[in-house]
């Protein structure tokens, strides 16, 4: 069975087609390295498991390689998370990671745990983590213990994150982003105020 193309097939088709299909590769990139070697990831393998062709990811990525440096990269999703003043940060936070998980069937953060690959490619994921999500969150924060804050706030965002993979159909499942932010965010606040 061929997979389905979300490359434009007119001149003026919409940009959102071509974001649509960029966005879905790298979903299934990041499933695909989280879960498996480099070595065993195919190109073919993310395209089947994202609905699109394999030469549609060359013209986005060009080699799997780039690929996999765009799959671990956390700054996009530092500029989600840190989008707004500290005052609001614990409440944005889980917003932000439940909302993703729901929207985008990913978690912004969670394939720095479980990623399989050597241990090349885990020491750049958890580098490039370090550097892009946990050093950011200790730069915006202020006073006493700030590492460490900043590090007890990314173990909680994983731990949400984690429980939410774990209980899809489960209470969290059923509770509102709203809710759940209500529930798990004052904690957070406090680790963000110190």
């Amino acid at each position: 069975m061929k997979a389905r193309e979300t490359e434009p097939t007119a001149a003026g088709a919409a940009t959102g087609d071509a974001e649509t299909g960029r966005a879905a590769i790298l979903r299934a990139a990041r499933r695909a390295f989280a879960f498996r070697p480099y070595a065993e990831v195919t190109l073919r393998g993310i395209a089947a498991d994202a609905g699109v062709s394999a030469s549609l990811i060359v013209k986005h990525f060009a080699t799997k390689e780039r690929l996999f440096n765009s799959v671990a990269d956390f700054g996009p999703a530092a500029d989600q998370l840190f989008a707004v003043a500290p005052d609001a940060l614990g409440r944005h936070l889980v917003l932000t990671v439940v909302r993703s998980r729901r929207e985008q069937q990913g978690d912004p953060l969670l394939r720095v745990v479980f990623s399989l690959g050597n241990d090349d490619e885990r020491t750049l994921l958890r580098e490039r983590f370090e550097q892009q999500i946990t050093a950011r969150l200790t730069a915006l924060l202020t006073g006493r213990d700030r590492a460490l804050r900043a590090e007890l706030i990314v173990g909680q965002l994983l731990g949400l994150g984690a429980t939410l993979s774990l209980h899809r159909a489960g209470a969290t499942a059923l509770a509102t982003p709203e809710r759940l932010a209500d529930l798990y965010a004052p904690a957070l606040q406090r680790l963000v105020t110190g």
